[in-house]
């Protein structure tokens, strides 16, 4: 089932390839490999080792940290000097963007150095970004921060209870809304460099409509991102392909958290 997540969806067509290759190299007869590349209750290769769930939280461990090491440096740059806080976030933004293009369409799923690259770069942009809609007060980030790590472990007991089944169907819906958000933000992004009005982003009632979407959409995918992750560990992917789970993680959770601090900067400000 492919996810709405691109890195997800990247990791997956790749571990597909994969097969092939292991088969051309002698590791196996084609049909003996899974979607994944993987021979059923073997590892894929004589050199490679299986993904595993601890794999997946250890690595996504290490991702988180370094994000946030890099947004509590950033933010404290950010109260000597504003403006460096502005340029870290869009360096940051474009660097993360351009990282996670790299992983989707550059062969490079599984890349520890690469994930690590966009942690690095999405910590500038989380610093940022935070810093820029607290204000006068950090009290704004706690509550961002809780509310992020609430979803994620509510919507994670949503998936590991079944509650919400993730069926073709519903990895369709999220990744067509997904897109449909991308192109109202674009939208709204000309409208506000040619016109000024910026209806999505003003604080509005339709800005705090679509960022409740935009939060909404963020915790669907999480369900799909647990059961990519589910199926790459149970077709026995390479153990570096953690790497990739992680990312796709982190991209998820960066941009819940962007949404809930935009959300509740609409109310700060009233």
């Amino acid at each position: 089932m492919r996810s709405s997540n691109p890195v997800f969806s990247s990791l997956t067509k790749n571990s597909r390839g994969q097969a092939q290759a292991y088969t051309q190299a002698g590791y196996g007869q084609a049909e003996s490999f899974n979607q994944y590349g993987a021979v059923p209750g073997q590892p894929l290769a004589p050199t490679s080792r299986a993904m595993t769930h601890d794999d997946v939280v250890t690595k996504t461990g290490i991702t988180l940290g370094v994000i946030i090491l890099g947004a509590i440096v950033t933010f404290f740059l950010g109260t000597q000097s504003p403006a460096l806080a502005n340029i870290l976030m869009f360096v940051g933004m474009i660097g993360g963007l351009i990282t996670v293009m790299v992983a989707s369409f550059g062969r490079k799923y599984g890349s520890a150095a690469v994930t690590l690259i966009y942690a690095a770069f999405e910590g500038l942009f989380v610093g940022g970004i935070s810093f820029f809609f607290s204000g006068q007060t950090s009290a704004i980030i706690g509550q961002a921060i809780l509310g992020t790590l609430g979803v994620f472990l509510g919507m994670l007991f949503v998936y590991k209870n079944g509650i919400v089944k993730v069926t073709p169907r519903l990895t369709r819906i999220i990744s067509s809304m997904i897109i449909g958000v991308v192109v109202l933000s674009l939208g709204n992004l000309v409208l506000f460099m040619f016109t000024g009005n910026n209806p999505l982003t003003n604080g509005g009632p339709i800005a705090i409509l679509f960022s409740l979407v935009c939060i909404g959409l963020a915790a669907m995918s999480f369900l799909t991102d647990f059961d990519q992750a589910d199926a790459l560990v149970r077709a026995q992917a390479p153990a570096n392909m953690a790497w990739g789970v992680a990312l796709g993680l982190a991209v998820t959770l960066v941009w819940l958290y962007t949404e809930i601090l935009r959300f509740l900067s609409y109310f700060q400000s009233r």
